[in-house]
């Protein structure tokens, strides 16, 4: 788990080409958990806007790897990230659908160096009618699996992830 959280961390650290110098530049909210892009694209909202808490709150529950105080370490030096997303795919399993998605991020440190990263994260909804107990858990991230990559964003999230 920790791996997967680190390669997450050392990613999104220096994935961050869309966080702006001020505070009136940030991107608008943005909470979508309704489709695995949107959740990925949810994610990478809240770094850009430095809302770490909500960031983490996008894995699930044992999926974040590292303690919320290591993940936001993880993004000090992250000034801004862009991030691509291909084509998910969906697969159903004893009551819960995982989704595989192809993703291609552009990292941008505070000192301007930008950094790709290419690979796929796994996402997971559990069948919310068997969600009979509080806490209701959402579409989230399970898996994060990213390595520095060479090329465009728009070549790299064309690969599709292996299921």
């Amino acid at each position: 788990m920790r791996a997967r959280i680190a390669a997450s961390l050392i990613v999104a650290a220096s994935l961050m080409p869309l966080l702006p110098a001020s505070g009136q530049d940030r991107p608008d909210y943005l909470d979508d958990r309704s489709t695995a892009s949107s959740v990925v694209a949810s994610f990478y909202n809240a770094i850009n806007r430095q809302e770490y808490s909500r960031a983490y709150s996008y894995f699930g529950i044992d999926a974040a790897g590292a303690s919320y105080e290591d993940f936001k370490a993880g993004y000090a030096d992250t000034a801004s990230v862009s991030v691509k997303t291909g084509a998910e795919i969906s697969d159903g399993a004893a009551g819960s659908t995982y989704y595989t998605l192809p993703v291609a991020i552009d990292a941008q440190s505070r000192a301007g160096k930008h950094k790709v990263f290419a690979g796929c994260y796994t996402l997971r909804l559990v069948q919310p009618a068997v969600q009979d107990t509080p806490q209701f858990s959402p579409l989230h991230i399970e898996k994060a699996a990213l390595k520095v990559a060479k090329g465009s964003l728009d070549m790299l999230v064309g690969k599709p992830c292996a299921p």
